[in-house]
């Protein structure tokens, strides 16, 4: 039976819910032989994902998904096969997770100003991550009764576009590759199929960018069509995931892509292939 993988992957030391040992357990129980831990702006979990790898029988690629802003456009990009000990890498997530936490406070103040009355040491307490994201930002204001539900938190507030939705990703995704790159990595397009990311494609291609996401939880098969195609024509590298974040989405997506394992060895190679 083909070996198979789940390439997008997040844990609580993130907006995941699942701490790594549950993940591996959840990996293990949907039949997966290889998941990457792909936590945002974040490498805490991967030492522990990895210490786990003999007792499931499951390989850990260790990676990231670093945030990126390229024409006032938020994107994803993400890091496999890194060296998560890299200290250029390290430096570049902490200023990340600094703006994040800064943005938190501004979110907060805009809110007030539309009658949310939140606090922002409160929310940072309770996100208890160093990647502190807009979902736990979402989901304080839920379970402490501010707002209904997580649609009306980013439909009205804090979604893009919204009147208190706050950039602070200052890295451009020039910057994001490079400290990939840094690392021994491999930088692919997360989710390139939402969000009109493909519109600044040209920028990511000039900017280095190996590889699209191109089998996704949330794709259409027109969308992969598409991205296979644009994929193949510039030589890019396949990966495929769920974007898994435990139970913080309506259902638990991991394995909902099962990636043949064979793009996973094309990933390997090419990292390999940068470190010679």
């Amino acid at each position: 039976m083909e070996k198979v993988a789940d390439l997008h992957i997040h844990t609580s030391f993130s907006d995941g819910t699942f701490t790594p040992k549950e993940v591996m357990e959840h990996a293990s129980e949907r039949g997966l032989n290889c998941i990457a831990i792909t936590d945002h702006d974040c490498i805490d979990a991967i030492p522990m994902a990895l210490s786990l790898q003999k007792d499931y029988n499951i390989e850990v690629v260790p990676g990231v998904e670093m945030t990126a802003q390229e024409d006032d456009k938020e994107l994803h990009i993400l890091g496999y096969f890194i060296d998560y000990q890299n200290e250029e890498l390290n430096k570049a997530l902490k200023m990340i997770c600094h703006g994040r936490e800064a943005r938190v406070y501004e979110m907060a103040d805009k809110l007030k100003q539309h009658g949310v009355n939140v606090d922002a040491g409160e929310i940072v307490k309770y996100a208890n991550s160093k990647a502190i994201s807009r979902l736990h930002a979402a989901r304080y204001l839920v379970d402490k009764g501010y707002l209904p539900s997580l649609k009306v938190v980013f439909d009205k507030y804090i979604g893009d576009g919204r009147p208190c939705y706050v950039s602070c990703f200052k890295f451009s995704a020039s910057q994001v590759i490079d400290s990939i790159n840094s690392a021994g990595g491999v930088a692919i397009i997360a989710h390139p199929g939402l969000n009109n990311v493909m519109d600044i494609f040209p920028v990511l291609l000039k900017s280095g960018i190996e590889g699209l996401e191109v089998y996704y939880a949330e794709h259409k098969q027109s969308t992969v069509e598409k991205l296979l195609n644009i994929a193949q024509e510039h030589n890019l590298l396949i990966t495929g995931g769920s974007d898994c974040h435990g139970t913080n989405k309506k259902q638990v997506l991991m394995g909902n892509i099962k990636l043949p394992y064979q793009y996973v060895e094309r990933l390997k190679e090419h990292a390999n292939c940068k470190r010679k």
